[in-house]
C-alpha cells in the first residue's frame, strides 16, 4: 500500500508563509517526505504539468466542468467549445503556477494520494472543510475566479490518482533527487506484529 504523490504548494501559499504549516500537516499524519525543492516554474513547465498528465481527455472534462459551471449561474460560456473552456483553464493554471517561486514535493506512505487529497480539501477553498489545508488557511472561491477569468487560488497541488502522482514526479524530479531511507516511525505505521519495541 506504500504510494508516492507530488505536492506543490502553489505561489500563494509561499508568499503568505504557509510551508512550514502546510509540510507540518503532511508529517503529522505519517506521511514521509521522500523528494523536497524550491524552484520557480517556467509557464511552459507549468502548461506541461496540466497537459502531459491528462492531455486532450482532461481539456474535455475540465472544459465541461468549467461550461457547466456557468449555465449553473445562469451565464453562457465565453468559449465556443468544452476543449477552449479547457485550454482558457489550463492557462490561467499555467500562469498561477508560474507566477513565483513554489515548494515541489514527494510524500510517501500507505494511501498517500487519498490522504493528502483529503488533508488538502475540496479544490474550492469556500465549500472545503475546516481542518483541511484549504479550509483553514484560504478563502477564494470558483465565483471569484470566474469573475477575475483567473486560476482558483488554493495553496497546493495534490496528485489525483496513483497514475497521475507517477506521471507528476517524473516530470518534477531526477531519479536521484527521490530519496529512499528509514523513519523510526515507520516502525509504528507499518511493522506488523509491533515486535521492535522492546530490546
Amino acid at each position: 500500500m506504500q504510494e508516492k504523490t507530488l505536492v506543490i504548494i502553489k505561489p500563494d501559499g509561499v508568499q503568505r508563509s504557509l510551508i512550514g504549516e502546510i509540510i507540518k500537516r503532511f508529517e503529522l499524519v505519517g506521511l514521509k517526505l521522500v523528494g523536497l525543492k524550491m524552484l520557480i516554474p517556467t509557464e511552459q513547465m507549468a502548461t506541461d504539468h496540466y497537459y502531459n498528465v491528462g492531455g486532450e481527455e482532461w481539456l474535455e472534462a475540465v472544459g465541461a466542468k468549467a461550461r457547466a459551471a456557468y449555465e449553473k449561474k445562469g451565464q453562457e460560456s465565453p468559449y465556443k467549445t468544452n476543449r477552449d473552456n479547457g485550454v482558457a483553464v489550463m492557462e490561467a493554471n499555467a500562469k498561477y503556477l508560474s507566477a513565483g517561486p513554489v515548494i515541489a514535493m514527494i510524500w510517501q506512505g500507505g494511501h498517500a494520494v487519498e490522504l493528502v487529497r483529503k488533508i488538502a480539501g475540496f479544490t474550492e477553498p469556500l465549500t472545503a472543510a475546516p481542518g483541511t489545508i484549504r479550509g483553514d488557511f484560504t478563502l477564494d472561491s470558483f465565483a471569484a475566479a470566474d469573475t477575475d477569468r483567473r486560476s482558483i487560488r488554493n495553496l497546493i497541488h495534490a496528485s489525483g490518482k496513483v497514475e497521475e502522482a507517477e506521471k507528476e514526479i517524473d516530470m518534477w524530479f531526477k531519479p536521484e533527487e527521490v530519496l529512499s531511507y528509514r523513519l523510526i516511525q515507520d516502525e509504528i505505521l507499518y511493522d506488523v506484529n509491533l515486535d521492535g519495541f522492546k530490546e
